[in-house]
């Protein structure tokens, strides 16, 4: 029974190995079909993607996504508040995010072999401005979305090209820069949707005579979030430290319009 089951182990461990080289190999093509068609002097071993979300100006996030090696590597992820530029200007926000990326030079992160921008030649105008001023030599490419954002038919600028690539679906290089810039829009979508739902928690309680930001603080934090505070009776929030029931009465007034009372 023990050497059934040591054979078992043995096999399994094996496999395994063999699923991890195969990953690795296939990792490995994808870096360097990517240096061969962009025409890159090194394997882009670490490469950086932004991405701006907003809903009509408002909340916009930039992300900065890495991937290592042909992997995400999810500890070098940043997020980035953009605010003092005009609403809705996306290249605004991509200048800014990219100036506060750069601006040291490298000090804090390593500087990647590849910056992809999801976004056309406008956006590669920018980063390639911002990285001239930063006297910074960092390869650059953008992701423009296809004809009626058909997944496969993205157009890539190619810093220092003149003309517009397009890459074949099957194109392993053209895998890898989908799953980076697809990775950034989630990051700057995800931060987006937090930044937002902060807002409005903030707005809605901070009109109440009487919730600073402590007792604002403390109700989200008691009952997870502005919906919970919400679905909150008014013993329930009475009952939290420094509410006390004329101003539980208040938040139960201001965001249900009335009834409750403890009924």
């Amino acid at each position: 029974m023990r050497r059934v089951w040591l054979e078992g182990a043995l096999t399994n461990a094996q496999q395994a190995w063999a699923q991890h080289q195969s990953q690795r190999l296939h990792e490995e093509q994808r870096l360097q079909t990517l240096q061969q068609v962009l025409e890159l002097d090194a394997l882009p071993m670490r490469m950086e993607c932004f991405d701006i979300s907003h809903t009509q100006g408002e909340a916009t996030v930039a992300s900065c996504v890495v991937f290592q090696h042909g992997r995400p590597h999810k500890q070098s992820y940043r997020q980035y508040h953009i605010d003092g530029i005009t609403p809705g200007d996306d290249y605004g926000a991509m200048r800014v995010a990219l100036e506060r990326r750069y601006r040291d030079r490298g000090e804090s992160l390593p500087l990647p072999d590849l910056l992809l921008i999801d976004g056309g030649k406008g956006q590669l105008a920018v980063a390639t401005e911002v990285l001239r001023i930063l006297d910074l030599q960092i390869p650059v490419l953008s992701i423009a979305k296809g004809p009626a954002r058909k997944v496969g038919a993205e157009t890539l600028w190619i810093q220092g090209h003149a003309t517009e690539r397009h890459l074949a679906p099957e194109n392993l290089g053209f895998h890898l820069i989908q799953a980076i810039r697809d990775e950034a829009h989630r990051f700057a979508v995800s931060g987006h949707r937090q930044r937002r739902q902060k807002r409005q928690e903030h707005s809605l309680l901070q009109d109440i005579p009487g919730i600073g930001d402590k007792r604002r603080h403390l109700l989200l934090q008691q009952f997870g979030g502005l919906r919970g505070v919400e679905r909150a009776s008014e013993a329930d929030m009475a009952a939290v430290s420094g509410i006390g029931d004329a101003l539980a009465r208040k938040i139960y007034v201001t965001l249900h319009g009335a009834p409750d009372r403890n009924g």
